[in-house]
This record gives structure tokens, C-alpha cells and sequence, in this order.
């Protein structure tokens, strides 16, 4: 009995329990919607539940590192996410048009997801660093460090990565104490530079845009998308049709039914009761993020913890709102919920990092 307690101790000393249970609940969830969505499809599913797996073998390890060692990665992984970058940009393979993935001999990478966690972990090391003197230089040190990446993700093209990734580091900009003036004058530069970003955007990202606006304008082709997820959501109605009773995911309307738009296929079957207990879900995941922001105590770790928990947030609001159709269609994942593993390891990367913040000792810096 001792030894059970103490390997019990060993593997749950660094796991903090409320969050995981809150992940947990929200992934078996997303298996649930799963084999609906795939048709019963039983080796989809196991996939996933590998994907899960391994994901959580990621968030444990991250969760018993040190906040020193945490620390110390920031650079290394920053420079390396960077350099793979850029290798994408001179090597990468074209796929649909796009140029996203690097072929490192053994597998093939995707450097940008790497690129979720590097970039707040750097700007925080970096503000870090610059705590006592922080001058106005240094948020503008913190913004080019943010913009390299953003700009070879831009190029690649994938917009709603760049986006996400933005967002990310702009959270830190903000939680380091950026004027909220210099804030607004940033959003006014922004909305006067729409007509040269318009310019030099894809046509296929104009197109996205223009459907936002009147989906129905291409009810074939780009708009597809938008009206099918819209009515799947709106049949759903208040209780919804039923687990594997969705008629716009049985019989095959619904795009992406699995990943980008997983969460039309659970509106769908059940309902307005069913997306209220989903959001309380995620609102008890990220309550408890914020406690753990709240309660982190260095300039550091409430930086990282502050930006994890809003970017986390971030896609969730435009997963969903890219589904209803208030946000252009983007393929931004349901956190947890969307099939996938790559979305599925950097998100419990994230979650591991909060954890050693909430469980180890105080930060000393080195």
C-alpha cells in the first residue's frame, strides 16, 4: 500500500488535479463527437485516442521541468523554431499551394506549431530579462522578435496560423504593461493599412473574406462551407437531434466534419443545452488557468501563463466563430476537441508548462 502511494505521488506531484480533470472531461467529449462524426469509425477514433495519449505523456514530462530549465529553453527553441522556418521557406514542400511542411529525413515537421509555444516563452524570457529598465525599446525589441516568424508564416501562406501566433505574442506585449494608447494607435495603423493588406493578400483569402460578408454568393464553392455548418448549428435546435442522429453530418453535407468543424457536428446533436455545458467546460479550463496566472510569482511566469490561457481562449472564440459564421473561414482547430495530433501536443505542451508553474517552487533566475 505505501508503494502504491508512492508511486501514485511520483507521477501526480507536478500534475495539477483540477486542471487535468477539466482537459480530461473536454477530451473524452471530443471522442464522443468523434465516432459520430467519422460514421462509427472505430480505427479513427484509436487513432485519436494514441494522439491523446501522447499528448499527455508530453504534459506530464513538461509539467516535472523545472522553471529554471523552462526558462533556459526559451532561446534555444525561439532560434531553432526560427531556423526551421526559414528552412521551410528555402526547402519545404508545396502542398495545395502552400508551403508549410519541412522533410527532416524521418518525418515531416510542421514548424509553425512549434513556433505556439516558442514565441510567448522568448518574449516572456525576453521581458524578463529587461524587468528593472523596461523602456519602450524593449517592446519594440519584443514586436520584431514576434514579426519574424509571423512574417515567414505569412508567407507560406497560412493566415490563420500567422493570426493565432500574432495573437500570442501580442497577449504578452499586453500583460508586460503596453500603453494602452500605443495599443489604439496600433489598432487605428492597422485599420488605415487594410486597403495595402487587401492588395497583397490571396485571392483565396479575399475570397474568404467576401463569403463572410454574403456566404450565398457561392453557395457551391467558397460559401459551402459556412451555409452547411450554419444550418447543421441551426437544426440543432434547443435540445438537439441526438448522438449520431445529425442529418447534416450522417449524410455527409458537413466539410471537415472531423477537425475544423467538429463543433457543427456537436450543435447539431446536441443542441443549445449541449454547447452551454461545453462552454461552462472550457470556461472551468480556463478559470483555472487564470488562478494559476494569478498565482504565479515572477514577471516570467505570469507572462507565459497569461499568454498560454488567452491564446487557448483565442481558439476556441474563432474556431466557433469561423463555424457560425461571424469569423472567416480560417482551419483553426476546437481545442481538444478536433481530431488531430499535432494541435492536440502543442496545446498539452502549453497545459504542462502552466502546471509547472503552479506546482514547482518559486522561479530563481540564473
Amino acid at each position: 500500500m505505501i508503494e502504491l502511494r508512492k508511486i501514485w505521488y511520483y507521477f501526480t506531484r507536478y500534475i495539477d488535479g483540477f486542471l487535468l480533470v477539466g482537459i480530461l472531461t473536454l477530451m473524452l467529449v471530443g471522442l464522443i463527437v468523434l465516432y459520430s462524426a467519422t460514421g462509427a469509425n472505430i480505427n479513427k477514433v484509436s487513432h485519436q485516442v494514441i494522439n491523446i495519449s501522447v499528448a499527455l505523456v508530453v504534459m506530464w514530462l513538461v509539467a516535472n521541468i523545472p522553471l529554471q530549465q523552462i526558462r533556459r529553453l526559451a532561446l534555444p527553441m525561439y532560434v531553432t523554431g526560427l531556423a526551421l522556418l526559414i528552412g521551410v521557406a528555402l526547402f519545404g514542400e508545396i502542398n495545395n499551394g502552400a508551403r508549410r511542411w519541412l522533410d527532416v529525413g524521418i518525418t515531416k515537421i510542421q514548424p509553425s506549431e512549434l513556433m505556439k509555444i516558442a514565441i510567448p516563452l522568448m518574449m516572456a524570457w525576453y521581458f524578463d530579462k529587461h524587468e528593472i529598465t523596461l523602456r519602450l525599446r524593449d517592446y519594440v525589441g519584443a514586436t520584431i522578435l514576434l514579426m519574424l516568424p509571423v512574417f515567414l508564416i505569412l508567407k507560406q501562406p497560412d493566415l490563420g496560423t500567422a493570426i493565432l501566433i500574432a495573437a500570442s505574442g501580442f497577449y504578452v506585449l499586453f500583460l508586460a504593461g503596453l500603453s494602452w494608447r500605443i495599443i489604439a494607435g496600433l489598432g487605428i495603423a492597422a485599420a488605415s493599412s487594410f486597403p495595402l493588406v487587401w492588395a497583397t493578400m490571396h485571392d483565396y483569402q479575399r475570397q474568404r473574406i467576401m463569403t463572410l460578408l454574403d456566404p450565398s454568393q457561392d453557395p457551391l464553392g467558397a460559401g459551402y462551407h459556412t451555409i452547411q455548418s450554419s444550418i447543421a448549428i441551426g437544426s440543432g435546435g434547443v435540445t438537439g437531434k441526438g448522438w449520431q442522429n445529425g442529418t447534416q453530418t450522417q449524410l455527409d453535407f458537413l466539410p471537415e466534419q472531423s477537425t475544423d468543424f467538429i463543433f457543427a457536428v456537436f450543435s447539431e446533436e446536441f443542441g443549445l443545452v449541449g454547447n452551454t455545458l461545453l462552454l461552462l467546460l472550457y470556461l472551468v479550463v480556463i478559470g483555472r488557468c487564470m488562478v494559476i496566472t494569478a498565482n504565479a510569482s515572477t514577471q516570467f511566469t505570469r507572462l507565459i501563463a497569461g499568454s498560454i490561457t488567452l491564446t487557448f481562449f483565442t481558439y476556441i472564440f474563432v474556431n466557433m466563430g469561423m463555424v457560425s459564421g461571424i469569423l472567416p473561414v480560417v482551419g483553426v482547430p476546437l481545442p481538444l476537441i478536433s481530431y488531430g495530433g499535432t494541435s492536440m501536443v502543442t496545446m498539452l505542451l502549453g497545459f504542462g508548462i502552466l502546471m509547472s508553474i503552479q506546482t514547482h517552487p518559486k522561479l530563481i533566475k540564473t
